[in-house]
């Protein structure tokens, strides 16, 4: 993990768009999602977590969603 995955993700998520552990690979080569998740959650940010299912229907996975920014 490094800042600019973090930073990359926080834009993401800014943006209204929810993300997944395989969508941060895909579109930041972001391994440690679960770890940029804390970061931002310790920085203040109202972060939920929604667990769905697989596409396989089979098992279950994280989908993470900013509710609100911290406030200025």
């Amino acid at each position: 993990m490094n800042n600019t995955q973090l930073k990359q993700v926080l834009a993401h998520l800014k943006q209204g768009k929810t993300i997944s552990q395989a969508e941060a690979i895909d579109l930041f080569n972001c391994y440690r999602l679960s770890a940029i998740i804390q970061r931002l959650r310790n920085a203040g940010y109202d972060i939920v977590t929604h667990n769905e299912r697989n596409k396989s229907g089979i098992g279950r996975h994280a989908r993470y969603e900013l509710m609100k920014e911290v406030a200025a």
